[in-house]
Parts: structure tokens; C-alpha cells; sequence
């Protein structure tokens, strides 16, 4: 009778914290992600008015891309540091209000110089986002969850591309480029100061029981250690093969993500006739793939890790290698294909490939990393991938601009892509110990 009933109790205690408060969190996350993306997206939805208007060119427009892609690199390192010396909350908001500011000032400049500038504000507030999710959905969630915890905010980096094109288009017609700036900047601020007032730890949280807590706690997450506790420094996290494997993968991912995010849309403006007004529609389609690539991702690895096929760890691997080699054949197809219709169903299952190895890519970093250390290891990273994949604007439009086409930039990308199958499933291996 006791054993009936102590097994009726753990059903009902399993039961309760299956579905519960900590989902709520991704809400926050995601929608500052979101916000994220519409600031570093305006750019390419402002950019045919500014070409036109400032006298610019593709290559300039690259420099741009360059130039925050690059900041935004170098900075995650000491923002990872940050996070876990500090606090997610806490840097996060700091981050928040510093680019929100940055991209209202997009809209005062008025020479490349000046843009240049707003753009390296831009990558320097931006930088501490994806850690700090990274680092809140390793305290909110156990791990076998944190894979489709983080395809969900993920999912961001393509909502907000998804959502930007015919909401910014519809902004640009009726008040100009300069307004899209100022608007996105606007909506950064007013989410910071919720979140400032609302969002709470899982310790300091009112609203997540106490069964939930011990749940997470049991799965891994909830962990109040800081970098000082851990027996590893900062610095020999770069001693690790599998930080170095995360380094170079993420770097031939986000190689590709960067040409896409900043010339998707003038790509489909110069190759396929479209109409401005048209741009905002087709250029959404393609990111509308991301977010299911993000969700369909994050999912496949829970189901993997929940049926003991595999690992946590393993589960990820195994799905970047596949789609990466899935993402480099779907990208060089498209500078071959020239239906309006078959040029967007690529760029959004191509699209989708890439996000699924992002989402597993930021959560991989829970599994590598000791939970004091999930905020560095994400970071560092990600800066392996905005350092290199910084250039990848800059090449691709020094190459749209000396050969009159984009096919070669799609073809070296695809390519590149291809090799972060070799560096997921070859070189990261085991997580650190610490």
C-alpha cells in the first residue's frame, strides 16, 4: 500500500513539474532576441535608401556588417567573463539599454564614417544577448530541456529577420529610412525596463515552487556557483579540443548566416525584379524556415536524449554535422536557380539547416561547459564565429561588386558551411570537467 502510494506521489510530483513556470522564461528571452535581430537587420532593409540617398555602395554596406560582426566578436569574450562574474540579469540589461541607444543613433549619421561608429556601439551592446540566454537557460532548465529551451529563443535570430521585412518596409515608405532606427531603438528601451522590474532568478523567483526548483536542481540547472568557485580559469578554457571544435564550427556557420543576414534582401532585390514594396513578403519567407529549423531542431535532440537513444551531448553533434552538410548543398544551389519561387523555398530550407545548428550550438555549450562556466564557454564560441564570419559582408560585397553577381560569395559559403560537420562531430568530444 505504502510503495502504491509513494509511487502515485512521485507520478504526481513528475507530472507537476513537467509543465511549469520555468517556460515562462523563454518568453523574455525570446523576445529580447527579437529585439536584438531587428537592430542588427534594419540595416539591410534601410540599406537600398541609404545606397541611393548617401551615394553608398554594396561594398560600404558590407563594411558595415564587417564592422559589427567584428566588434560583436571580440566582445563576447569579456562578456562572457561578465555574465558568470556577475550575473545574466544584470549584464543583460546593461546590454540592452547601450544598443537600443546605439541603433537610435543609426539614424542621426549621415557619413560612413559616422555610420561605422554607431555600428561598433552596435557589436559592442549586442554581444553579452545570446551568452546570457545561454547562461539563464542553464539555470532555469536541466539539461535534457535546455535543447529545446534554447531553440525557442534561438528561433529569435529569425523572428526578428522574419518579422522585420514588411514591418520596416511599411515604416521606410511611410517615414523614411531613418525612422526604422529610431523606432527599433525605442522598442529595446521599453522592454529593459520590464525586465529590469520583473524578471528574477530561480532562487529569488516567487512564482516557481519549490518541486519545480528541486526538478531543475536534479536536472543540472539552478546552479548559484560563480567563475570564482570553479577550479577552472577563464583563460585554459582555450587548452579544451572542444572549445576549440565549438570555435571553428560555429565560425563556418555563422560565415554563411552573415552574408545571408545582410544581403538576403538585395539579393533578392537585384536578381529577381521585385518591386521594393514586394521585398518586405519575400525577404520574411526565408527566416519563417529559421524558426522552424530552431524549434524542429531543439526538439529532435530532447526526443533523442528522453528516448536513451543517445546522449545529451551526442544528440546535438549528430544533428549539426547532419544539417551542415544538408545547409552547404542547399547553398550553393541558389545563384543556379533563378525561379522567384524555387530561389525562396532554397534560401528557407537552407535557412532552416543553419538554424538548427545554432540553437544546438548554444545549447551544446551547457553540456560542454561546468554550469559556473556556461556563460564563457557560449561566448567564446560565439566568438570564434562573429570573428571570422565577420568578413563575410565585406567579401561577399566586394565580390557582388567586381563580378556583378552573387554566385561566387554562395558557393564559398555553402562550402565553408560544409566543414562545420568535420568540427562538431570530430573535434568536440567530451564536455570539460571542473
Amino acid at each position: 500500500m505504502k510503495t502504491e502510494q509513494r509511487l502515485q506521489s512521485d507520478l504526481q510530483t513528475a507530472v507537476a513539474t513537467k509543465k511549469k513556470f520555468r517556460w515562462s522564461v523563454v518568453v523574455w528571452l525570446l523576445i529580447g532576441g527579437i529585439i536584438n535581430y531587428l537592430d542588427r537587420t534594419n540595416l539591410s532593409i534601410a540599406a537600398p535608401d541609404m545606397i541611393k540617398e548617401l551615394h553608398l555602395t554594396n561594398t560600404h554596406i558590407g563594411l558595415m556588417g564587417t564592422v559589427f560582426s567584428w566588434t560583436y566578436a571580440v566582445m563576447q569574450l569579456p562578456s562572457g567573463w561578465l555574465i558568470d562574474r556577475f550575473g545574466a540579469k544584470r549584464i543583460f540589461s546593461i546590454a540592452v539599454l547601450w544598443w537600443s541607444i546605439s541603433t537610435a543613433l543609426m539614424g542621426v549619421c549621415n557619413k560612413l564614417l559616422s555610420f561605422l561608429g554607431a555600428r561598433f556601439l552596435l557589436g559592442v551592446g549586442e554581444a553579452p544577448c545570446m551568452p546570457s540566454s545561454a547562461k539563464i537557460t542553464s539555470e532555469w532548465f536541466p539539461k535534457k530541456e535546455r535543447g529545446l529551451a534554447t531553440g525557442i529563443w534561438d528561433a529569435a535570430s529569425k523572428v526578428g529577420p522574419a518579422i522585420a521585412p514588411p514591418i520596416l518596409v511599411a515604416i521606410e515608405v511611410a517615414f523614411g529610412w531613418r525612422a526604422l532606427f529610431y523606432i527599433t531603438g525605442a522598442i529595446g528601451i521599453v522592454f529593459v525596463l520590464f525586465f529590469m522590474k520583473f524578471y528574477k532568478s530561480p532562487e529569488k523567483s516567487r512564482k516557481l515552487s519549490s518541486e519545480e526548483l528541486e526538478f531543475i536542481k536534479a536536472g543540472g540547472g539552478a546552479s548559484t556557483e560563480t567563475i570564482e568557485g570553479s577550479n577552472i580559469k577563464w583563460r585554459s578554457l582555450f587548452k579544451y579540443r572542444s572549445v576549440w571544435g565549438m570555435i571553428l564550427g560555429f565560425f563556418c556557420t555563422i560565415w554563411i548566416w552573415n552574408i545571408f543576414l545582410t544581403f538576403l534582401p538585395l539579393y533578392i532585390l537585384k536578381t529577381q525584379h521585385v518591386s521594393f514594396t514586394q521585398l518586405g513578403l519575400y525577404a520574411s519567407i526565408p527566416w519563417i524556415g529559421g524558426i522552424f529549423g530552431d524549434l524542429l531542431g531543439g526538439y529532435i535532440s530532447k526526443k533523442l536524449t528522453d528516448k536513451g537513444i543517445c546522449s545529451s551531448i551526442n544528440a546535438k553533434r549528430g544533428l549539426i554535422a547532419i544539417c551542415a552538410l544538408l545547409a552547404a548543398g542547399l547553398v550553393i544551389a541558389i545563384p543556379f536557380v533563378h525561379s522567384l519561387a524555387f530561389s525562396i523555398g532554397l534560401m528557407t530550407l537552407a535557412l532552416c539547416a543553419i538554424s538548427a545548428i545554432t540553437g544546438s550550438a548554444w545549447a551544446l555549450a551547457g553540456d560542454v561547459a561546468p554550469p559556473s562556466m556556461v556563460g564563457s564557454v557560449g561566448a567564446i564560441q560565439n566568438f570564434g564565429g562573429y570573428f571570422g564570419g565577420a568578413f563575410a559582408p565585406a567579401v561577399a560585397g566586394m565580390i557582388a561588386d567586381t563580378t556583378g553577381s552573387y554566385t561566387i560569395a554562395f558557393v564559398s559559403g555553402g562550402i565553408i558551411a560544409g566543414f562545420a560537420a568535420i568540427f562538431y562531430w570530430f573535434v568536440v568530444k567530451e564536455p570539460i570537467e571542473g
